[in-house]
Protein backbone atom coordinates (compact mmCIF):
# COMPACT_ATOMS: atom_id res chain seq x y z
CA UNK A 1 0.00 0.00 0.00
CA UNK A 2 1.01 3.63 -0.39
CA UNK A 3 1.49 5.59 2.81
CA UNK A 4 2.88 9.00 3.80
CA UNK A 5 5.72 8.05 6.16
CA UNK A 6 7.44 10.51 8.49
CA UNK A 7 11.12 11.02 7.71
CA UNK A 8 12.54 11.47 11.21
CA UNK A 9 15.58 13.34 9.93
CA UNK A 10 13.85 16.00 7.84
CA UNK A 11 10.44 15.76 9.55
CA UNK A 12 8.77 15.72 6.15
CA UNK A 13 6.18 13.19 5.01
CA UNK A 14 7.33 10.98 2.14
CA UNK A 15 5.06 8.62 0.20
CA UNK A 16 6.40 5.07 0.36
CA UNK A 17 5.26 1.53 -0.40
CA UNK A 18 4.57 -0.47 2.75
CA UNK A 19 3.01 -3.84 3.45
CA UNK A 20 -0.77 -3.71 3.85
CA UNK A 21 -1.62 -4.48 7.50
CA UNK A 22 -3.67 -7.50 8.52
CA UNK A 23 -6.50 -7.04 11.00
CA UNK A 24 -5.83 -8.70 14.34
CA UNK A 25 -8.32 -10.02 16.86
CA UNK A 26 -11.18 -7.55 17.27
CA UNK A 27 -9.94 -5.37 14.39
CA UNK A 28 -11.15 -4.39 10.94
CA UNK A 29 -9.18 -3.42 7.85
CA UNK A 30 -10.41 -0.16 6.35
CA UNK A 31 -9.57 0.80 2.77
CA UNK A 32 -9.32 4.53 3.26
CA UNK A 33 -10.90 6.80 0.67
CA UNK A 34 -9.95 10.07 2.34
CA UNK A 35 -8.17 11.54 5.33
CA UNK A 36 -7.97 15.08 6.65
CA UNK A 37 -5.12 16.96 8.26
CA UNK A 38 -4.96 18.83 11.56
CA UNK A 39 -2.72 21.23 13.43
CA UNK A 40 -2.08 18.27 15.73
CA UNK A 41 0.10 16.69 13.03
CA UNK A 42 1.59 20.00 11.90
CA UNK A 43 2.79 20.81 15.43
CA UNK A 44 4.28 17.31 15.80
CA UNK A 45 6.36 17.90 12.65
CA UNK A 46 7.35 21.43 13.62
CA UNK A 47 8.31 20.44 17.16
CA UNK A 48 10.02 17.21 16.01
CA UNK A 49 8.36 15.39 18.86
CA UNK A 50 7.98 11.91 17.31
CA UNK A 51 10.71 9.27 17.53
CA UNK A 52 10.34 5.62 16.56
CA UNK A 53 12.50 2.73 15.36
CA UNK A 54 9.83 1.78 12.81
CA UNK A 55 7.98 3.61 10.06
CA UNK A 56 5.55 6.23 11.40
CA UNK A 57 2.27 6.77 9.54
CA UNK A 58 0.66 9.89 10.96
CA UNK A 59 -2.97 10.97 10.54
CA UNK A 60 -5.96 10.98 12.89
CA UNK A 61 -8.94 11.45 10.57
CA UNK A 62 -10.12 9.00 7.96
CA UNK A 63 -13.12 7.48 6.20
CA UNK A 64 -13.45 4.51 3.89
CA UNK A 65 -14.85 1.01 3.49
CA UNK A 66 -14.20 -2.11 5.56
CA UNK A 67 -12.66 -4.79 3.34
CA UNK A 68 -11.61 -7.42 5.90
CA UNK A 69 -12.33 -8.35 9.50
CA UNK A 70 -10.12 -10.02 12.09
CA UNK A 71 -11.03 -12.86 14.46
CA UNK A 72 -14.01 -12.10 16.64
CA UNK A 73 -15.53 -9.46 14.34
CA UNK A 74 -18.80 -10.13 12.50
CA UNK A 75 -18.44 -10.44 8.73
CA UNK A 76 -21.45 -8.14 8.34
CA UNK A 77 -19.01 -5.24 8.78
CA UNK A 78 -17.44 -5.98 5.39
CA UNK A 79 -18.49 -3.42 2.78
CA UNK A 80 -19.73 -0.84 5.27
CA UNK A 81 -18.79 2.81 4.72
CA UNK A 82 -17.24 4.02 7.95
CA UNK A 83 -15.39 6.83 9.69
CA UNK A 84 -12.83 6.43 12.46
CA UNK A 85 -12.81 7.77 16.01
CA UNK A 86 -9.17 8.80 16.62
CA UNK A 87 -9.61 9.17 20.39
CA UNK A 88 -8.17 5.86 21.64
CA UNK A 89 -8.31 4.36 25.15
CA UNK A 90 -10.08 7.31 26.78
CA UNK A 91 -10.66 5.37 29.99
CA UNK A 92 -13.48 5.14 32.51
CA UNK A 93 -13.54 8.76 33.75
CA UNK A 94 -15.72 10.96 31.51
CA UNK A 95 -14.08 14.10 32.95
CA UNK A 96 -10.55 13.38 31.74
CA UNK A 97 -8.62 10.90 29.60
CA UNK A 98 -6.80 8.06 31.33
CA UNK A 99 -3.07 7.22 31.44
CA UNK A 100 -3.24 4.94 28.38
CA UNK A 101 -4.90 7.54 26.19
CA UNK A 102 -3.52 8.28 22.75
CA UNK A 103 -4.59 10.04 19.56
CA UNK A 104 -4.50 7.91 16.43
CA UNK A 105 -1.41 8.60 14.34
CA UNK A 106 1.31 7.89 16.89
CA UNK A 107 2.27 5.52 18.39
CA UNK A 108 -0.43 3.61 16.54
CA UNK A 109 -0.18 4.06 12.77
CA UNK A 110 -2.74 6.49 11.42
CA UNK A 111 -4.74 7.42 8.37
CA UNK A 112 -2.23 8.86 5.89
CA UNK A 113 -2.29 5.55 4.03
CA UNK A 114 -4.43 3.48 1.70
CA UNK A 115 -5.30 1.00 4.48
CA UNK A 116 -5.53 1.00 8.25
CA UNK A 117 -6.21 -1.80 10.73
CA UNK A 118 -8.14 -0.52 13.74
CA UNK A 119 -10.16 -2.05 16.62
CA UNK A 120 -13.79 -2.32 15.59
CA UNK A 121 -14.98 -0.22 18.54
CA UNK A 122 -13.41 2.83 16.91
CA UNK A 123 -15.27 2.61 13.61
CA UNK A 124 -18.73 4.10 13.06
CA UNK A 125 -21.00 3.94 10.05
CA UNK A 126 -20.79 7.07 7.94
CA UNK A 127 -23.93 9.23 8.12
CA UNK A 128 -25.77 8.80 4.82
CA UNK A 129 -25.94 12.54 4.05
CA UNK A 130 -22.12 12.86 4.05
CA UNK A 131 -19.67 11.94 1.30
CA UNK A 132 -16.25 10.53 2.18
CA UNK A 133 -14.53 13.93 2.03
CA UNK A 134 -17.01 15.33 4.55
CA UNK A 135 -16.89 12.24 6.78
CA UNK A 136 -13.10 12.31 7.07
CA UNK A 137 -13.25 16.02 7.94
CA UNK A 138 -15.13 15.39 11.17
CA UNK A 139 -13.40 13.15 13.72
CA UNK A 140 -10.66 15.08 15.54
CA UNK A 141 -11.89 18.64 15.01
CA UNK A 142 -15.55 17.73 15.35
CA UNK A 143 -15.02 15.80 18.58
CA UNK A 144 -12.89 18.60 20.02
CA UNK A 145 -15.58 21.17 19.22
CA UNK A 146 -18.43 18.98 20.48
CA UNK A 147 -16.87 18.35 23.89
CA UNK A 148 -15.80 22.00 24.24
CA UNK A 149 -19.24 23.33 23.39
CA UNK A 150 -21.65 20.85 24.96
CA UNK A 151 -19.78 19.07 27.76
CA UNK A 152 -17.41 21.76 29.00
CA UNK A 153 -19.34 24.80 27.80
CA UNK A 154 -22.77 23.44 28.85
CA UNK A 155 -24.46 24.99 25.84
CA UNK A 156 -28.13 25.89 26.18
CA UNK A 157 -30.48 27.10 23.49
CA UNK A 158 -30.38 30.90 23.29
CA UNK A 159 -26.89 31.22 24.79
CA UNK A 160 -24.60 33.96 23.51
CA UNK A 161 -21.54 32.13 22.18
CA UNK A 162 -18.23 33.57 20.99
CA UNK A 163 -15.90 31.45 18.84
CA UNK A 164 -12.44 32.85 18.25
CA UNK A 165 -10.28 32.29 15.18
CA UNK A 166 -13.02 31.02 12.90
CA UNK A 167 -11.75 29.33 9.74
CA UNK A 168 -9.95 26.36 11.23
CA UNK A 169 -11.65 23.01 11.54
CA UNK A 170 -12.61 22.90 15.23
CA UNK A 171 -13.74 26.54 15.33
CA UNK A 172 -15.95 26.00 12.28
CA UNK A 173 -17.50 22.90 13.80
CA UNK A 174 -18.18 24.87 16.99
CA UNK A 175 -19.91 27.54 14.87
CA UNK A 176 -22.00 24.99 13.00
CA UNK A 177 -22.89 23.00 16.14
CA UNK A 178 -23.78 26.09 18.18
CA UNK A 179 -25.93 27.52 15.41
CA UNK A 180 -27.70 24.19 14.87
CA UNK A 181 -28.39 24.00 18.62
CA UNK A 182 -30.10 27.40 18.64
CA UNK A 183 -27.38 29.60 20.10
CA UNK A 184 -26.63 33.19 19.12
CA UNK A 185 -23.12 32.84 17.74
CA UNK A 186 -20.43 35.47 17.15
CA UNK A 187 -16.90 35.01 15.79
CA UNK A 188 -13.49 36.60 15.51
CA UNK A 189 -10.99 36.23 12.69
CA UNK A 190 -8.00 38.02 11.23
CA UNK A 191 -9.73 37.96 7.85
CA UNK A 192 -12.78 40.01 6.85
CA UNK A 193 -13.53 37.42 4.19
CA UNK A 194 -13.66 34.63 6.77
CA UNK A 195 -15.95 36.71 8.98
CA UNK A 196 -18.39 37.16 6.10
CA UNK A 197 -18.24 33.44 5.32
CA UNK A 198 -18.99 32.69 8.97
CA UNK A 199 -22.01 35.01 8.85
CA UNK A 200 -23.24 33.11 5.79
CA UNK A 201 -23.08 29.94 7.92
CA UNK A 202 -25.25 31.44 10.65
CA UNK A 203 -23.02 33.64 12.81
CA UNK A 204 -24.79 36.81 13.97
CA UNK A 205 -21.68 38.94 13.40
CA UNK A 206 -17.92 38.97 13.78
CA UNK A 207 -14.97 41.27 14.36
CA UNK A 208 -11.39 41.33 13.17
CA UNK A 209 -9.06 40.59 16.10
CA UNK A 210 -6.28 42.56 14.39
CA UNK A 211 -8.14 45.78 15.19
CA UNK A 212 -7.09 47.45 18.43
CA UNK A 213 -10.67 47.79 19.72
CA UNK A 214 -11.92 44.34 18.65
CA UNK A 215 -13.12 43.52 22.17
CA UNK A 216 -15.11 46.75 22.52
CA UNK A 217 -16.78 46.11 19.16
CA UNK A 218 -17.79 42.61 20.28
CA UNK A 219 -19.21 43.95 23.52
CA UNK A 220 -21.28 46.49 21.59
CA UNK A 221 -22.55 43.79 19.25
CA UNK A 222 -23.47 41.11 21.77
CA UNK A 223 -23.47 42.67 25.22
CA UNK A 224 -21.40 39.80 26.65
CA UNK A 225 -21.07 36.05 26.25
CA UNK A 226 -22.27 33.00 28.17
CA UNK A 227 -19.81 30.66 26.46
CA UNK A 228 -16.48 31.48 24.82
CA UNK A 229 -14.67 28.84 22.76
CA UNK A 230 -11.01 29.73 22.26
CA UNK A 231 -8.16 28.00 20.46
CA UNK A 232 -5.57 30.77 20.62
CA UNK A 233 -4.78 31.69 24.26
CA UNK A 234 -1.99 34.33 24.12
CA UNK A 235 -2.22 37.98 25.11
CA UNK A 236 -5.80 38.31 23.86
CA UNK A 237 -7.16 35.76 26.34
CA UNK A 238 -7.40 38.34 29.13
CA UNK A 239 -9.90 40.32 27.03
CA UNK A 240 -12.12 37.25 26.84
CA UNK A 241 -12.63 37.32 30.60
CA UNK A 242 -13.83 40.91 30.28
CA UNK A 243 -16.25 39.91 27.51
CA UNK A 244 -17.67 37.02 29.56
CA UNK A 245 -21.00 37.40 31.32
CA UNK A 246 -21.18 36.60 35.06
CA UNK A 247 -21.14 32.82 35.47
CA UNK A 248 -19.83 32.27 31.93
CA UNK A 249 -17.71 29.35 30.76
CA UNK A 250 -14.51 29.93 28.78
CA UNK A 251 -13.26 26.77 27.08
CA UNK A 252 -9.71 26.55 25.77
CA UNK A 253 -8.46 23.81 23.44
CA UNK A 254 -5.55 25.43 21.59
CA UNK A 255 -2.41 27.55 21.90
CA UNK A 256 -1.82 29.14 18.50
CA UNK A 257 -1.10 32.56 20.07
CA UNK A 258 1.16 31.24 22.84
CA UNK A 259 1.10 31.69 26.61
CA UNK A 260 -1.66 33.55 28.43
CA UNK A 261 -0.58 36.85 29.99
CA UNK A 262 -2.05 39.75 31.98
CA UNK A 263 -5.07 37.98 33.45
CA UNK A 264 -6.88 39.98 36.13
CA UNK A 265 -7.79 37.52 38.92
CA UNK A 266 -10.53 39.76 40.30
CA UNK A 267 -12.39 39.62 36.98
CA UNK A 268 -12.40 35.84 37.18
CA UNK A 269 -13.51 35.44 40.78
CA UNK A 270 -15.94 38.38 40.94
CA UNK A 271 -17.74 37.23 37.80
CA UNK A 272 -17.51 33.62 39.04
CA UNK A 273 -16.13 32.53 35.69
CA UNK A 274 -15.24 28.94 34.84
CA UNK A 275 -12.18 28.44 32.65
CA UNK A 276 -12.03 24.92 31.26
CA UNK A 277 -9.27 23.15 29.42
CA UNK A 278 -10.55 20.66 26.88
CA UNK A 279 -9.00 18.20 24.46
CA UNK A 280 -10.59 15.60 22.20
CA UNK A 281 -13.37 13.58 23.88
CA UNK A 282 -14.70 10.22 25.04
CA UNK A 283 -16.32 7.40 23.07
CA UNK A 284 -19.73 8.50 24.38
CA UNK A 285 -19.12 12.05 23.15
CA UNK A 286 -18.07 10.77 19.72
CA UNK A 287 -21.32 8.79 19.43
CA UNK A 288 -23.35 11.78 20.64
CA UNK A 289 -21.60 14.04 18.13
CA UNK A 290 -22.46 11.72 15.22
CA UNK A 291 -26.08 11.51 16.38
CA UNK A 292 -26.23 15.33 16.50
CA UNK A 293 -24.65 15.64 13.04
CA UNK A 294 -27.11 13.11 11.64
CA UNK A 295 -30.14 14.71 13.35
CA UNK A 296 -29.26 18.27 12.30
CA UNK A 297 -27.80 17.18 8.91
CA UNK A 298 -24.63 19.16 9.60
CA UNK A 299 -22.27 19.13 6.61
CA UNK A 300 -18.62 19.97 7.25
CA UNK A 301 -16.96 22.58 5.10
CA UNK A 302 -14.20 21.26 2.84
CA UNK A 303 -11.65 23.90 1.89
CA UNK A 304 -9.19 22.10 -0.41
CA UNK A 305 -8.49 18.56 -1.59
CA UNK A 306 -4.96 17.24 -2.20
CA UNK A 307 -3.74 13.86 -3.47
CA UNK A 308 -1.68 11.73 -1.09
CA UNK A 309 1.47 12.45 -3.08
CA UNK A 310 1.05 16.18 -2.36
CA UNK A 311 0.42 15.86 1.37
CA UNK A 312 3.26 18.25 2.31
CA UNK A 313 1.67 20.91 0.08
CA UNK A 314 -1.50 20.42 2.12
CA UNK A 315 0.40 21.16 5.33
CA UNK A 316 2.00 24.22 3.72
CA UNK A 317 -1.50 25.46 2.89
CA UNK A 318 -2.55 24.90 6.50
CA UNK A 319 0.53 26.66 7.88
CA UNK A 320 -0.25 29.69 5.70
CA UNK A 321 -3.62 29.94 7.47
CA UNK A 322 -5.62 30.52 4.31
CA UNK A 323 -8.13 27.71 4.73
CA UNK A 324 -11.80 28.05 5.60
CA UNK A 325 -12.81 24.50 6.39
CA UNK A 326 -10.99 21.21 6.41
CA UNK A 327 -8.09 20.19 4.15
CA UNK A 328 -8.65 16.74 2.69
CA UNK A 329 -6.25 14.07 1.42
CA UNK A 330 -7.58 11.63 -1.18
CA UNK A 331 -5.89 8.27 -1.44
CA UNK A 332 -6.93 7.45 -5.02
CA UNK A 333 -5.85 10.67 -6.75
Amino acid sequence: MKAAVLNQSSYQLEVSELETPKPGKGEVLVKLKTASINHHELWSMQERSIFSQSAVIMGSDGAGEIVEVGPGVASTWIGKAVMINPSLNWGSNPRVQGPDYQILGFPRNGTFAEYISIPVEYVYEKPAHLDFDEASAIPLAGLTAYRALFTRGELERGSNVLITGVGGGAALFALQFATAAGASTYVTSGSEEKIQMAVSLGARAGVNYKESDWDKKLLALAGGFDIIIDSAAGAGFAALTELANPGARIVLFGRTAGKITQLNPSTIFWKQLSIHGSSMGSDAEFRAMLEFIDLKKVKPLVDTVFPLKSIMHAFEWMEAGKQFGKIIIRMDS
